[in-house]
């Protein structure tokens, strides 16, 4: 009987040299015959077969120039001892058939080491695939219930029924995008203030969202982008411009290329410019253009003032300070603006852009009493101590 590979303990491995030709047989023989009686009734190799408490030995021999050599294996079930004795009764031989022999054991292998080792890689392997699997079963949910929440959320604008973010309508600032899956994507991403054109042709209800509000065209970075934004401008009073990169469309950006499209917006003027491109001002702005007529408010000294510098640095990104006399202290680039008033902490500031709130809470912290844009942002919080004064109260 062969003993179960399942239950070996021990694997012998040693080496035979041979002084004659010999085969497999002989070594065989030689082992059963000399090692019987010699280490004991109780280790007899023959019995320990028949009980399947050693394997059988498995002998390798090739001859050469007269000489054999070859490996012998021998697998155990038995304790460390006994396996001991029997390597030491197999390297006791030193004759098979008429020729000297010597057989070396190589060494006395732990079995169940390899195994724990196999045990133990496979463990990993099942492991990392167990929370492979739950991981992608855990984001599948997310993204099922994400999905629910975005079309929830999703509502239709206007009397052309556009689909919009819910805060479109609340908002200050607004973002115009292409398509329904735009809207949806960049509802995914926490984005909620965003609202489709749905085609080229551009509703009415956006062309008057974008008087009323700050508008960030965001568009498509290919061929089908170009013709919104052409159109876009055309109609509708677009403050800023953003792109998805090249070749994308925005309904299949991620977190990062929204976030990154979005903080690299520029104001139109300067992609007209940078694009060799002319704004009809006909038709953009008609609804501001109905007010023409209405007597403009006096203005004091000092508003005069302002307005004077905000015509002066239109279109061109620049901020001007002044201190508390209304005496200018310098001009720097809208880019530089926070930085600049944290070191020269002027009285008032007057630029080409939009306040936000960083800007505003950057002045508050550095004793700005008044901000003079051409827009106001959306602003959570204006301190009392700080007037914001925008273009349109300057006309």
């Amino acid at each position: 009987m062969s003993i179960d590979p399942s239950s070996a303990k021990y694997l012998i491995k040693a080496k035979i040299k041979v002084d004659g030709a010999v085969e497999k047989s002989d070594v065989i023989g030689a082992i059963f015959g000399q090692t019987e009686g010699l280490i004991g009734d109780d280790l007899d190799l023959r019995d320990l077969q028949k009980s399947a408490r050693i394997g059988r030995i498995e002998v390798d021999m090739h001859q050469k120039n007269g000489k054999s050599e070859g490996t012998l294996s021998l697998t155990s079930a038995l304790e460390k001892v006994e396996t001991a004795i029997i390597a030491a009764g197999i390297e006791s031989v030193d004759r098979i058939g008429p020729c000297k022999a010597e057989i070396t054991i190589d060494k006395v292998e732990d079995v169940r080491i390899s195994k724990r080792k196999h045990v133990v890689d496979r463990a990993k392997e099942i492991l990392t695939s167990m929370i492979k699997e739950g991981r992608e079963e855990i984001e599948d949910i997310a993204e099922i219930i994400r999905q629910s929440v975005q079309v929830e959320e999703i509502e239709y604008y206007g009397k052309e029924h556009l689909p919009a973010g819910p805060n479109v309508a609340k908002s200050d600032a607004i973002i115009v995008v292409e398509g329904r899956n735009d809207v949806v994507n960049l509802l995914k991403h926490g984005i909620k203030n965003a609202i489709s054109v749905e085609g080229t042709s551009i509703p009415k209800t956006v062309v008057d969202l974008c008087t009323e509000k700050i508008a960030t065209a965001f568009v498509d970075g290919d061929r089908g982008g170009d013709l919104i934004l052409k159109e876009l401008l055309q109609v509708a009073d677009i403050d800023f411009v953003a792109r998805a990169p090249k070749t994308r469309e925005v309904e299949e950006l991620p977190y990062k290329l929204i976030m990154k499209a979005l903080k690299n917006k520029i104001p139109t003027e300067q992609y007209m410019e940078m694009h060799g491109m002319e704004r009809d001002n006909s038709k953009v702005n008609k609804k501001k253009g109905a007010n023409e007529n209405v007597p403009s408010p006096k203005l004091n000294n000092r508003q005069k003032g302002y307005k004077k510098l905000l015509s002066e640095v239109n279109g061109k990104h620049m901020a001007v300070l002044l201190d508390s006399n209304g005496k200018e202290m310098g001009r720097v680039k809208v880019d530089s603006l926070i930085d600049a008033i944290s070191k020269n902490k002027p009285d008032a500031v007057v630029f080409d852009g939009i306040t936000t709130q960083r800007l505003v809470d950057n002045a508050f912290e550095h004793g700005v009493t008044k901000i003079i844009s051409t827009k106001r942002g959306e602003l959570s919080k204006v301190p009392s101590s700080i007037t914001i004064i925008t273009d349109d109260e300057l006309r």
